[in-house]
């Protein structure tokens, strides 16, 4: 049997491929050349970019807006071709300089774009000690560095890189926690913040009304036991809210993982006829099965956790059924790559994700980034203060969310604009940590 060649394939007039592109050359002469010559250069921008530098930046504690500092740092990876990515992790700075400066030695030399290799082998080298501390934070960092590289080289947002966009548009709602709201502050201005949210058409809120109100149950008993006097006045602030804004405000409640699994469910018990969004962190997800027992117990939807780190703790969460909405913190979790990992296998569970972003400016960006490219989106943490009056004196673009939405960045990378006067004045500063 005769197989048909493809080596010189023959049209209807007996003329070959090879024949027709021969005529093309002749007939444009530089057409090929310069298209092969473009895609060489393409290929030549995109890696490998070898890190040749390794940088923190630490931030003046003293430089308080309203009272909060920047408590965030900085890692800067350069390139041979000149390109720099930033990353970021937190609270905090002279451990995670120890621990960069650890790490620095691995990183050096390596391909900036080969993101998933140097995560895993940075990975396997720290996973002798507990997972989540400053060496887990500092691969955050260097992973999302890697990101910002990978995005300036292709002259894309990172959400573009990370599939595309999925969500026009971020809905968000407001953090208090001690922020303040041009100096207005929980609880003793909650009418006034949820009325000047609204105006803004944010129309969620977080508060924190069993360890920021009078009552504040938590502190005098260490989260193990609340008396039936105590959680109702810990409803005030929720009443409060009703009173102005009725069901046009959702409200999502923080514990602040400090409480044991019988208070975390007399609390949740106690706010469900008041049709709240999520209840976030009651316990520390040191124990999933009891999280899993109050996600059954209770209707109030179970958010967790900003705690965990990696994939591999979030599956355990997932097959243990404990949650309903997911929260991660992208400078904590291991990183723009974890995240991503993370939110699609939240999808195969029908599950929605909800990032934390109470950081710096950095995590701020680079959540609104793998969030434009998930699917199953939930709601964004946003907090005013911070993008208000903090994030500015650091960089210049910062996104402020309009009409309740935020939408992520169309620069290349994850888009940062470092604002240099916070340099020259000392405001940030710049540590050489290693180079070749």
């Amino acid at each position: 049997m005769a197989f048909p060649s493809w080596e010189e394939p023959m049209n209807s007039s007996g003329i070959s491929r090879r024949s027709l592109l021969g005529a093309a050359v002749g007939a444009f002469p530089f057409a090929l050349p310069q298209r092969l010559e473009s895609r060489e250069a393409q290929r030549a921008a995109v890696g490998p970019l070898r890190i040749t530098k390794v940088e923190a930046v630490r931030f003046n504690a003293e430089r308080r807006v309203q009272g909060i500092a920047p408590n965030w740092t900085w890692v800067r990876l350069h390139t041979d071709s000149g390109l720099v990515g930033v990353g970021e992790s937190y609270p905090g700075h002279e451990w995670h300089l120890g621990a960069l400066k650890e790490m620095a030695g691995w990183i050096l030399k390596r391909d900036a774009t080969q993101i998933e290799r140097l995560w895993q082998e940075v990975y396997y080298r720290i996973s002798y000690r507990p997972v989540g501390g400053a060496d887990l934070r500092m691969l955050t960092a260097i992973n999302m560095a890697q990101w910002d590289i990978l995005g300036k080289a292709c002259g894309l947002p990172v959400y573009k890189l990370l599939g595309g966009r999925a969500q026009d548009k971020l809905r968000v709602y407001n953090t208090i926690n001690g922020w303040p709201v041009y100096g207005m502050r929980e609880p003793d201005d909650i009418e006034k913040i949820t009325e000047f949210l609204l105006k803004r058409n944010i129309r969620a809120i977080k508060i924190y009304p069993y360890d920021r109100s009078p009552a504040d149950p938590a502190a005098r008993y260490g989260g193990t036991f609340i008396t039936q006097a105590e959680l109702k006045r810990c409803l005030g602030p929720i009443q409060r809210i009703r009173r102005v804004a009725g069901d046009e405000m959702e409200i999502a409640l923080d514990l602040s993982s400090r409480w044991n699994l019988p208070c975390s469910l007399q609390i949740a018990r106690s706010v469900e006829p008041y049709g709240i969004m999520y209840l976030e962190d009651p316990m520390l997800p040191d124990n999933l099965e009891a999280y899993a027992i109050l996600a059954r117990e209770t209707s109030v939807p179970i958010c967790i956790s900003e705690r965990l780190a990696t994939r591999f703790r979030f599956r355990e969460m997932f097959e243990a059924r404990a949650v309903d909405v997911v929260m991660y913190d992208v400078t904590w979790c291991g990183g723009i790559s974890e995240a991503k990992k993370i939110s699609d296998m939240a999808d195969t569970y029908k599950l929605p994700t909800s990032p934390h972003t109470g950081g710096g400016p950095l995590l701020w960006l680079a959540s609104i980034h793998v969030a434009t490219a998930t699917t199953n989106f939930y709601i964004m943490e946003s907090v005013f203060h911070l993008y208000n009056d903090l994030y500015p004196r650091f960089i210049e673009n910062v996104p402020a969310p309009a009409e309740g939405y935020v939408t992520a960045p169309e620069e290349p990378g994850l888009g940062v604009q470092p604002r240099e006067e916070a340099f020259r004045n000392g405001d940030a500063v710049v540590e050489p940590v290693a180079s070749l």
